[in-house]
């Protein structure tokens, strides 16, 4: 095939352009009414109340570790302090684990789940520790973690140490998915979407912090933006009232949000096209020598924002799909090899084992059907 197969790729809906030009000659194009309008868009989008826009996915994990830091007597929540420590994920972007660094946590590797690639749950569940007051969620390519599971160890953890520790969700690749019949963020946990140029649904760069209820959803709307109430009584606009509790400039603006809004028109079409794809990869690759597929269960139904599985011989892999023009990675190198989290280092022995192994192929809306064809023969043919 003459052109390049990529494995990813900008959609921009057809209207966006005309929508963004209106805001950007209207005088305001900072938070305002297009961002609004967008978090009404996805309340619905959602069937959820509690959630806010951000400017990255990043900034709403960070957002989400400072909120925790507040204690809450009623739920027994005693609140984060410095070096207190966050079980999570090696396997994922590093903008999943640099917030916790940032609020001064300490991280706790968990070994993968060679059969999903999202962490192994019996790992996390003997990892739980005193000191452990977040479990940082990552759902690998849009494929759900056992959010039921991961309830139960939240709840025996709680039962040991008297205090439920907090789950945060990263479904920066999730988008579209669901557990149980229930999407992504409606679990009764703390969920960040990412709306990065390359996501299923992009904003040019913005996030979703989705909460469970409206208490932390108010104060996570006034620490996007310094702190300052918004919706509050000002008698000079540009003066804030009295500051209870500094905050940062995390909030999405109106240009942003315009694109958003467009773009998520089209949210059943472009992750229908990635589940589409994906099925046909789950049949049309099953059983070809050297290459090992993913699990999947009823219950967990992913966007597949990249369609990951394991070969053999990867560097020889990666050659002869370069040779045919087919764009492959790993996409997210391992956290832990990085000086800045040598600290932290510790066994992985599943990870240390298949991490050599993980590439994903392109499964996303710009696959036409030949195109889908033609990387099935080009993966048969052999490396």
């Amino acid at each position: 095939m003459k052109e390049k197969i990529n494995l990813f790729k900008v959609f921009m809906a057809p209207t966006a352009a005309e929508q963004v030009s209106l805001v950007l000659n209207s005088g305001y194009i900072g938070q305002g009414p297009k961002v609004e309008e967008f978090e009404l868009k996805l309340r619905d989008y959602f069937q959820h109340d509690h959630l806010v826009t951000v400017n990255s996915g990043t900034s709403a994990l960070h957002l989400a570790l400072h909120l925790l830091k507040a204690p809450d007597p009623l739920s027994s929540w005693p609140g984060l302090l410095s070096g207190d420590e966050v079980l999570t994920t090696s396997m994922t972007c590093t903008a999943s684990n640099w917030p916790i660094l940032a609020n001064g946590l300490k991280i706790k590797w968990v070994d993968i789940d060679e059969k999903t690639l999202n962490y192994d749950l019996d790992d996390l569940s003997r990892k739980i520790s005193p000191k452990t007051k977040v479990i940082m969620a990552v759902h690998w390519g849009g494929y759900p973690i056992d959010l039921e599971r991961l309830k139960t160890i939240q709840k025996q953890a709680e039962a040991l140490y008297g205090f439920k520790p907090a789950i945060i969700e990263d479904a920066a690749h999730g988008f579209g998915s669901s557990f149980a019949g229930k999407p992504i963020g409606t679990h009764g946990n703390i969920t960040m979407y990412s709306l990065q140029a390359i996501k299923h649904i992009t904003a040019v760069d913005g996030g979703i912090l989705m909460l469970p209820n409206k208490q932390l959803t108010r104060r996570a709307k006034l620490m996007r933006w310094y702190g300052i109430d918004r919706d509050g009584d000002r008698k000079d606009f540009r003066c804030e009232a009295d500051i209870e509790e500094w905050g940062f400039k995390f909030h999405m603006n109106d240009i942003s949000a315009t694109v958003g809004l467009e773009n998520l028109k089209h949210a059943a079409s472009i992750i229908g096209r990635h589940k589409e794809n994906a099925r046909f990869y789950d049949t049309a690759l099953a059983g070809i020598p050297d290459v090992t597929l993913l699990a999947r269960h009823p219950s967990h139904d992913s966007a597949f924002w990249i369609y990951s599985m394991l070969v053999q011989r990867r560097d020889d892999f990666y050659r002869k799909m370069h040779e045919r023009n087919i764009a492959v990675s790993q996409v997210h190198e391992r956290n832990d090899k990085h000086n800045c989290v040598r600290e932290f280092r510790a066994p992985l022995p599943t990870l240390d084992r298949i991490c050599k192994n993980i590439v994903s192929i392109p499964v996303g809306w710009w696959v036409t059907d030949e195109q889908r064809e033609y990387i099935v023969s080009a993966i048969k043919q052999g490396w």
